[in-house]
């Protein structure tokens, strides 16, 4: 029986998630949390053989619970769910330890085969994104400057470009705001850019987030 824990902010889907995953007798659902910081008090008291998690949460959000869990459990099985698709999202989730990426918007059926993937200790992405991953390894081309920052430079910059403060920023991240404001001045200074504003239009270009 393979022992899973859903974190996702919205209760609708965490249902929608429990009916299908419990719709595999060999599936059951240990627990629910609705942040990363529900999920990263949660998996050492439930030790859940696969974490099926959101990215996209308030608070410190999905990739931030994602990174402490495996600094914490570095054997830790998590299948990251995402409503984007871009390569840049799923690179950097998976350097990060996720042992999986899945787009929200892939079918029902894939959800089921990557959470019996992954507990079998077997990596999984979108078999759509693997061929653009496996694209991108192989292009010649110049890399975008975004893919330049560095993992925590990235998670700032996603923040920024989605309206967040670096106040708030730095309370989520349970960071500095001196720091949270180094990171910004890095991030200019990579993307070439002078305000928030051009931050958010980066982003939208490159897929990682809606306009």
């Amino acid at each position: 029986m393979t022992r899973v824990l859903l974190v996702d902010d919205h209760a609708v889907v965490r249902m929608g998630f429990r009916l299908l995953l419990q719709s595999n007798p060999d599936l059951t659902i240990v627990g629910e949390a609705e942040s990363g910081e529900a999920a990263c008090l949660l998996y050492p008291e439930l030790t859940p053989d696969v974490v099926v998690m959101d990215l996209a949460m308030p608070g410190m959000g999905g990739l931030e619970a994602l990174r402490r869990i495996i600094a914490r459990q570095p054997n830790a099985r998590i299948l990251a769910l995402s409503a984007h698709d871009d390569v840049m999202h799923a690179r950097r989730t998976l350097q990060e330890g996720a042992l999986g990426f899945l787009s929200k918007r892939s079918a029902p059926e894939a959800l089921l085969e990557a959470v019996a993937t992954i507990a079998a200790g077997r990596r999984y992405i979108d078999p759509a994104l693997a061929q653009k991953l496996a694209l991108a390894e192989f292009d010649g081309g110049t890399k975008s400057p975004v893919e330049q920052l560095s993992e925590r430079e990235f998670d700032v910059f996603l923040r920024l470009a989605g309206g967040a403060t670096v106040q708030r920023i730095a309370q989520d991240l349970k960071l500095s705001a001196s720091t949270v404001g180094t990171h910004l001045y890095n991030i200019k200074q990579k993307l070439s850019v002078v305000n928030q504003s051009e931050l958010t239009l980066i982003a939208i270009r490159h897929g990682l987030i809606e306009a």
